[in-house]
């Protein structure tokens, strides 16, 4: 996965956030994340739903049975850079709880239909965390 992953960042940076293959004309940011064990930064490609200001991410993992990575990292460190076409930006992160978080998934299965086929293969709730720009 990490080669993948490499390709789409290469390509998102050289193309000021567009990209082609399975996420051609499809929101995406880069995620830079630091590591909750290693202490490292790790950038991770992934959709995102725009809302008021705010970009939420979906820790789907493509249904797997376990969170992503990412996920874990920003519960233990919520201070985040993405990129975003070709703007960096600090944010916090926070995970969106019960009602906020049903509807902002609902709203991302509305537009991408797979996000209702991640959630059909894992017992688990797929984490939705919003990315709000940190002040200065």
């Amino acid at each position: 996965m990490s080669s993948y992953n490499d390709a789409i960042i290469a390509e998102f940076r050289a193309n000021e956030g567009r990209v082609g293959g399975n996420f051609e004309g499809a929101p995406l940011l880069l995620l830079t994340s630091t590591g909750a064990k290693s202490g490292r930064q790790l950038t991770s490609p992934m959709m995102y739903l725009p809302e008021g200001g705010r970009w939420m991410v979906f820790a789907s993992a493509a249904g797997a049975p376990n969170n992503p990575a990412w996920y874990h990292n920003l519960v233990a460190n919520p201070d985040a850079v993405i990129e975003v076409g070709a703007e960096r930006i600090e944010v916090r992160a926070t995970v969106a709880e019960g009602a906020e978080r049903d509807r902002l998934y609902s709203e991302q299965v509305r537009r991408y239909p797979g996000f209702g086929e991640y959630q059909e293969k894992t017992s688990r709730v797929i984490p939705v965390v919003v990315l709000e720009r940190r002040s200065s």
